[in-house]
C-alpha cells in the first residue's frame, strides 16, 4: 500500500458541495481517506480576480501508483465538469497529488513533490493538519518547517 497526499480546492457551482463529491469519488476510485484537514477559505493564488476557493487536504492509503492516481484525479475532474482553462483560473474541482510516499518523479506529466507546493499557504496549511512532521523527501524539511519559511501572504481562513 501507498500513502497518496492529495490537495482539493474549488471555487465555483457550491465549492464545499463540489468538493464532499470529489471526496466520494476518491475514496470509490482512488483509496480508503484516512485523513482529512478542515475546509479552508483561501484567496485565490496567481489569478486573484476571481471568488475565493475552498481548500483542503486529504491522506489516502492506495494500491495505486503514481500514473494511474494522475489518470484517475484528472479523471473524476472531468467527470465533475472542470474545463481546462488558463492558468490558475477558476475552477469546479481541482485534484492535486502532493506527495506519494517518498517517491521523486520528474516527467512531463507529472512532478512529485508538487512543485511550488512550499510557497502556497493554501496548500501548506491544510497539509499541517494531517501530516505537519511528514519530510519532505526533496528539501527535507516538514510541512511545518516550509509553512515558517513560505513567502507566501495570501490569507488562509479556517472554516
Amino acid at each position: 500500500m501507498r500513502t497518496a497526499y492529495l490537495h482539493l480546492g474549488s471555487n465555483e457551482k457550491e465549492p464545499l458541495k463540489q468538493l464532499l463529491k470529489a471526496l466520494g469519488t476518491i475514496e470509490e476510485q482512488i483509496g480508503h481517506i484516512t485523513a482529512y484537514s478542515p475546509f479552508y477559505k483561501t484567496e485565490a493564488w496567481g489569478n486573484k480576480d476571481q471568488n475565493d476557493f475552498i481548500n483542503m487536504a486529504i491522506t489516502v492509503s492506495t494500491e495505486h501508483d503514481a500514473s494511474s492516481i494522475l489518470k484517475r484525479t484528472q479523471l473524476i475532474e472531468t467527470q465533475m465538469g472542470r474545463v481546462s482553462k488558463e492558468k490558475w483560473s477558476s475552477r469546479i474541482i481541482d485534484i492535486d497529488i502532493i506527495f506519494l510516499n517518498n517517491e521523486i518523479i520528474n516527467t512531463s506529466t507529472l512532478i512529485l513533490p508538487h512543485p511550488h507546493m512550499e510557497q502556497r499557504n493554501f496548500v501548506l496549511i491544510p497539509m499541517m493538519d494531517i501530516a505537519a512532521d511528514y519530510i519532505h523527501p526533496v528539501l527535507n524539511k516538514t510541512i511545518e518547517e516550509l509553512y515558517l519559511s513560505s513567502p507566501d501572504t495570501c490569507e488562509v481562513i479556517l472554516l
